[in-house]
């Protein structure tokens, strides 16, 4: 697998990440150590995770995973904080307490002494916004964290953050921007893909295939057995199958059909050579959907047929 630079930093990447937000809910550890065995088989490198994945049961098995399946060196371990669950309810906590506590127990579940990627997973307009970046300082400073980014961050949002980094030697600068982005989620090239551009940040899309819509397997009705069958998660299906995105979902289709691929590799792969991009993160509930997005590592989409996805999938 192509290894990628995040951004403007040194830290390299495998051109697609293993996303873990299923672990410890609804992928037990059988499946997630054969996940682990052939996104490493394949030269992957980059996992992703975080302290609010199924209330940190995520980060737990990935740890007991570490040094088994992958030695600890060769992966690049990411994790998020600023979500938790408490009382049963989601919280957002980016206080330089918030984020410290977070990570020190992130680290215990994942039982190592630091982690190669922590990202601030989300905005909060509860903390100044200088003490959240003064506590990424403080993280790679110690030791923690040897790079530090941030998760689902407006465009104005995005560029305060890394401007502030910026302006004084000797503060971590922000490496990357992890983002909802697919061919059926576009927004962020308004406003968060620019500001990348302009303050060297790498891009992590999530969702790249739109919650599986763009594999197709929606496209006759919702399969019992899909996530889009459960009702914490029918909205975000539904929402994707509108006239729009039914047309976008049938021109991946003809793609894939006309390159013998699958729908979901045609997908991915447009969404990996976007401008910017570093990696996908590509999260899936079991080892055999994983290996089928692990076929488009030697893909490349041709340029007339990534235009024409360019074209149907613009607002």
């Amino acid at each position: 697998m192509q290894q990628r630079a995040v951004g403007e930093s040194g830290l390299k990447v495998s051109s697609l990440g293993l996303g873990t937000m299923t672990w410890g809910r609804d992928t037990d550890e059988h499946e997630a150590r054969d996940q682990l065995i052939a996104f490493a088989e394949a030269g992957g490198t980059l996992v992703d995770t975080a302290a609010g994945y199924a209330d940190g049961a995520s980060e737990q098995l990935l740890g007991s995973l570490i040094g088994d399946v992958m030695a600890r060196d060769e992966i690049v371990l990411a994790t998020k904080a600023g979500i938790s669950r408490r009382s049963g309810s989601r919280q957002v906590d980016t206080s330089r307490r918030g984020l410290l506590d977070g990570l020190e127990a992130s680290l215990r579940r994942l039982g190592t002494d630091h982690v190669d990627l922590w990202q601030v997973h989300v905005w909060s307009d509860e903390t100044p916004l200088e003490e959240t970046l003064a506590t990424l300082d403080h993280a790679v400073t110690t030791g923690r964290a040897r790079y530090v980014g941030i998760s689902n961050y407006a465009g104005w949002q995005t560029a305060q953050a890394a401007t502030w980094q910026r302006a004084v030697p000797g503060r971590a600068r922000l490496v990357s921007t992890q983002v909802q982005y697919s061919l059926l989620a576009r927004e962020v090239e308004y406003d968060v893909v620019p500001a990348a551009e302009a303050l060297g940040l790498g891009i992590f899309p999530w969702s790249p295939l739109a919650g599986g819509v763009l594999t197709g397997k929606y496209r006759t009705g919702t399969p019992s057995d899909s996530r889009g069958a459960r009702s914490d998660f029918a909205g975000r299906v539904d929402a994707y199958l509108d006239e729009r995105g039914r047309g976008i979902v049938e021109a991946v289709a003809r793609a894939a059909d006309g390159l013998g691929w699958t729908a979901q590799q045609v997908a991915l792969a447009w969404v990996r050579d976007r401008p910017l991009v570093t990696a996908p993160i590509v999260g899936a509930r079991t080892a055999a959907q994983l290996q089928s997005a692990l076929g488009v590592v030697d893909l490349t989409l041709p340029a007339e047929i990534a235009s024409a996805l360019d074209d149907v999938s613009a607002d």
